[in-house]
């Protein structure tokens, strides 16, 4: 059964190596990893990981949370398949249609941020009118425009972030967090930024 943890861990040579060996005595398999953000000695990652049935997600994170300098942010099943996408497959992607790429990259956002939900949203009176969204996004949303990206109060459900999409918005949802880091928006900004690009040709 595959689960995402993130994990904070000290930048330092061995520390990978010891979360990697602690999930694996608490009988976990790594997939795939991330480096998701650097900051103050540390470094944050996203772990892909396979758990066998009989194995409890709380096994792994006690594991991992008694090693020195390591805490586990978050985690969570993770039904986006085996592996994760990096933001050169998204940009690949983008530039078999220029056409429609600021359709496919709202389409891509879910599984290269692991989020549950993205949508393009024109903001308006009434909230906002939806241009294109994935499946489990919002019908309707409650939004104003900004200026760079952002994040979101949410709700109970959802950490959200926007983000300026050309005369529209790009919203996305993670159901339960983590809440999304600096270096995740500046990414965000980054691929939307590429998308109007690829799709002026």
């Amino acid at each position: 059964m595959p689960y995402l943890m993130r994990v904070e861990l000290p930048d330092v040579p061995g520390s990978l190596g010891r979360v990697a060996s602690a999930i694996g005595e608490a009988g976990g398999d790594i997939e795939a990893i991330e480096i998701v953000e650097k900051r103050d000695g540390f470094a944050v990652d996203d772990v892909l990981l396979e758990i066998p049935p009989g194995t409890m997600p709380d096994s792994i994170i006690s594991a991992c949370s008694v090693l020195d300098g390591v805490s586990v942010l978050w985690i969570s099943r993770y039904a986006a398949g085996g592996n994760l996408f990096l933001d050169l497959e998204v940009v690949e992607a983008l530039t078999e249609d220029p056409s429609t790429a600021r359709d496919r990259l709202v389409e891509l956002l879910p599984i290269a941020f692991r989020v549950d939900w993205a949508a393009r949203v024109t903001p308006g009176e009434n909230g906002g009118t939806v241009v294109h969204a994935t499946d489990a996004a919002p019908s309707a949303y409650d939004v104003q425009p900004v200026a760079a990206p952002t994040r979101l109060p949410g709700d109970e459900v959802y950490v959200e972030c926007a983000a300026p999409f050309g005369n529209d918005l790009v919203l996305m949802g993670r159901r339960g967090g983590p809440e999304f880091l600096d270096s995740e928006l500046a990414r965000l900004e980054h691929l939307l930024g590429l998308a109007i690009t690829i799709s002026h040709g």
